[in-house]
């Protein structure tokens, strides 16, 4: 079963899509199942909580639907609690690691950055390098404290598709500082993550991913959240990615250096996972003639046309791209 939420009438409507294909309001849906009218994707990942049976008594082929194809998308679920992301999980992103952590790395990004299927990526030219990220996520469907990577599965409502945009310019120009310690602070652990230029050599460097991965519109998200019954393996699931219609990445989860289960287990041994949280798992990283370096050939401040990534079963999401002075 798939979940999503459009704008109708300037307002958000969650809405399911049946096994024919056609849209329906998700409120009407539970209504007719006798669940009463729950009116957002949030709320019915939450009661999914609480009544683990609830998917199974929804029947949307009993009501009359619609065409899916006018709809004005939003992101499927808008008003996550948080959004983690899991960074460099490629093993062809890691070759080039001085160090492998050994460990999942996380960062956050704010639920004002995301945008539905359809609506416009907009970019500074000034920016710099800004690049797509097309990336397999996942919807938390319970509280999760401590989890066994034999039982990640158990926590996960559904998968969507990320569009992760990145600024490397806005990273390296505004979120990253270096400073070099003082002998004496500089401790042993200060430098497990990088190549040390001799014993005087004390620098370290900060990035905080926040302009880079938050700013407005850099989280596209969509079109739809599959339930994750009709996911065989999440590991094995083949992602495709387009600038207009030339493919720059063709890759599969399968190349994650983490699991998605290891990386589900990770966070939360750190963060307490509540219903409704969105955890993305780390981009493609496999190019091809035209894109050698994959979805870092693509500079979306130089170039026009639009987005798109398509993972079955997932879907396709596909956004164009606007350059614009100071960005959204």
């Amino acid at each position: 079963m798939k979940f999503g939420t459009r704008i109708l009438d300037g307002r958000e409507q969650a809405i399911v899509r049946g096994a024919d294909g056609a849209v329906r309001a998700l409120a009407d849906v539970t209504e007719a199942a006798g669940l009463g009218r729950i009116n957002d994707v949030l709320g019915l990942v939450q009661a999914c909580d609480q009544q683990p049976d609830l998917l199974s008594r929804l029947d949307p082929d009993a009501l009359p639907g619609e065409a899916e194809a006018s709809i004005d998308w939003a992101p499927p679920l808008p008003n996550p609690s948080m959004i983690l992301n899991v960074a460099f999980n490629n093993r062809e992103l890691m070759r080039n690691a001085h160090v492998d952590p050994g460990v999942p790395n996380f960062f956050l990004k704010p639920p004002s950055c995301m945008i539905g299927s359809g609506k416009e990526i907009i970019v500074d030219p000034d920016w710099g390098a800004v690049i797509p990220e097309p990336e397999v996520c996942a919807v938390i469907g319970k509280r999760a404290k401590h989890v066994r990577e034999e039982d990640a599965p158990d926590v996960i409502f559904g998968f969507l598709i990320h569009n992760d945009i990145t600024s490397h310019g806005l990273k390296f120009m505004k979120d990253s500082i270096a400073v070099t310690y003082p002998p004496d602070m500089a401790r042993p652990e200060f430098y497990t993550w990088r190549r040390l230029h001799g014993e005087e050599d004390t620098d370290a460097y900060f990035v905080y991913h926040t302009r880079s991965k938050g700013t407005d519109t850099f989280g596209p998200m969509g079109p739809w959240i599959t339930t994750a019954n009709e996911i065989d393996d999440p590991n094995d699931l083949y992602v495709t990615g387009r600038l207009n219609d030339d493919v720059f990445t063709q890759d599969h989860t399968g190349n994650y250096r983490f699991s998605i289960q290891r990386c589900i287990a990770e966070a939360s041994q750190h963060f307490t996972l509540r219903p409704g949280d969105l955890l993305s798992f780390g981009t493609t990283g496999k190019g091809n003639d035209k894109f050698p370096r994959g979805h870092k050939s693509v500079l979306i401040g130089q170039q026009k046309g639009s987005i798109s990534i398509e993972i079955d079963p997932l879907g396709r999401l596909e956004n164009p791209i606007r350059h614009q002075k100071g960005g959204a």
